[in-house]
């Protein structure tokens, strides 16, 4: 738990058109889901970060929600629905420029963990590559910065990019290698919410 304490926690939520589908053999879509496992990450890191959590939205563009607690998750999903395409190369940038601009200044922890939730491929494979390389280069030392992406769903495309973030950046530029990846098989019988409490506790 100590650990936990010295880590900054931000939640980044794929609002894009295909997260309305319906989870197979649920009566749930994938953003009810996202929902839930908001709501659980919220309540966990309340125990040792009073202040909440940093909680993204994006589609085609994002928004950006600071102090989050659980008490607030709700009015989040209330104000948005799932729709349009899935840049996410541009939250990942504000997200990680947020954590070194706040290091700069003196006022973060001694690190920052970034939990991605998506069901898609990005519109540009590339951009997140190099957006994720860049923070890279920025840290001093290896697990000040994580970057955790569990895939919803089971599209095959979004699985091998996934895939290709886990196994092959530093092939190609990274410093470090921040990026862990989960998906839909590997979840088995735990729940996102599980598994994103899982990442936290990593």
């Amino acid at each position: 738990m100590d650990d936990l304490k010295k880590r900054d926690y931000t939640l980044i939520l794929d609002k894009s058109g295909s997260m309305s589908t319906m989870i197979q053999g649920l009566t749930r879509s994938r953003w009810d889901i996202a929902q839930e496992s908001t709501l659980a990450l919220a309540r966990k890191c309340e125990q040792f970060d009073p202040d909440g959590i940093t909680v993204y939205v994006f589609s085609n563009k994002f928004k950006r929600y600071d102090d989050v607690t659980s008490s607030k998750v709700d009015d989040i999903f209330l104000e948005n629905d799932p729709s349009g395409s899935t840049d996410l190369a541009s939250v990942l940038k504000d997200a990680t420029e947020n954590y070194f601009d706040r290091k700069n200044k003196g006022q973060s922890k001694e690190g920052e963990t970034i939990l991605v939730i998506t069901d898609g491929e990005p519109d540009d494979k590339r951009k997140v590559f190099e957006t994720i390389i860049a923070a890279s280069q920025k840290m001093e030392r290896d697990a000040e910065l994580g970057i955790t992406f569990i895939q919803v769903g089971n599209d095959s495309g979004a699985k091998k990019f996934l895939d290709a973030i886990d196994n092959d950046l530093q092939g190609v530029g990274a410093k470090f290698d921040i990026c862990d990846t989960v998906t839909m098989d590997d979840l088995a019988d735990r729940s996102l919410a599980e598994v994103l409490l899982a990442a936290v506790n990593d």
